[in-house]
């Protein structure tokens, strides 16, 4: 009698003791959540839920008042023309490497106002640009229209990519294309009134820097703790549009959307990558 007992005692226990185990979730919960979209009135949606809007029904480029900060005082003004920069009554060459070393020498470990002229590209200014982010203490870039600048953090595409590699969240990043902004993140990008196009396009040929400031704004909401933002002009951007550009990551006077701004640029051919 007892070993029958004990027999069943043996059979109940493990159902006795078992407990509903707590079902997995679904692998769809741990997506991230989707970005906010730009509407073609500049409003958020999500992102399933942007439409191709037509460009003869699309809203008229919003004039987009010019924030930044005020021109650094004690700051060396570089004039840039082309593939020559001026300082003061020197001109330099920055593609002579003879002209590169003079011009690091003037602004070793000093603020550097760059103003851009009206037509040089970047990829004119990239030998420039090696010797700024290797020499200069900081270098800010001035509006092209308005007496506020931006001080950015050069970056060539190897400097980039190592930015990119980065543990951190959002890794926001502006692109800037001939036919409007992209703005990409870490868990891909912004949404615009065309699925397939960029999040900001162009209207009537004008960069839509208003409806920019305002997706710049919904992506700050989104990743509340990203601290910086990389803007990646295509290598044919005149370097007084990438200025521009900078002004949207500003919602007002002074008071930048992001802490540290960085520009990219091309690596000149035969310099060794960095930054």
């Amino acid at each position: 009698m007892t070993s029958r007992v004990l027999a069943a005692a043996l059979l109940v226990t493990p159902v006795a003791g078992c407990r509903e185990e707590k079902p997995a979730e679904p692998l769809q919960s741990l997506k991230p959540e989707p970005l906010p979209s730009l509407a073609a009135g500049g409003g958020a949606r999500t992102a399933d839920a942007g439409a191709s809007v037509p460009e003869d029904v699309a809203p008229a480029v919003e004039a987009a008042p010019v924030y930044g900060e005020p021109l650094p005082e004690e700051a060396l003004r570089l004039d840039l023309a082309g593939e020559q920069v001026r300082l003061g009554q020197e001109s330099f060459e920055s593609v002579r490497p003879a002209d590169a070393a003079r011009l690091a020498e003037r602004v070793k470990g000093r603020e550097v106002l760059l103003v851009p002229d009206a037509d040089t590209y970047l990829v004119q200014a990239s030998e420039l640009l090696v010797v700024l982010r290797d020499s200069a203490k900081e270098v800010w870039l001035k509006h092209p229209d308005a007496p506020v600048a931006y001080r950015v953090v050069l970056r060539d595409e190897e400097g980039f990519r190592a930015w990119l590699a980065e543990v951190a969240p959002g890794k926001l990043r502006i692109i800037q294309r001939s036919d409007g902004f992209e703005l990409t993140t870490s868990v891909g990008k912004l949404p615009g009134p065309d699925a397939n196009g960029p999040s900001v396009p162009v209207r009537g040929g004008r960069q839509d820097l208003a409806t920019l400031r305002r997706g710049l704004g919904l992506l700050k909401g989104r990743f509340k703790t990203s601290e910086d933002i990389c803007l990646v002009p295509s290598f044919g951007t005149e370097v007084a549009q990438a200025a521009r550009a900078l002004g949207a990551t500003y919602s007002a006077p002074g008071e930048p959307l992001f802490e540290t701004l960085c520009l990219i640029f091309p690596t000149p051919r035969g310099a060794k990558d960095g930054g």
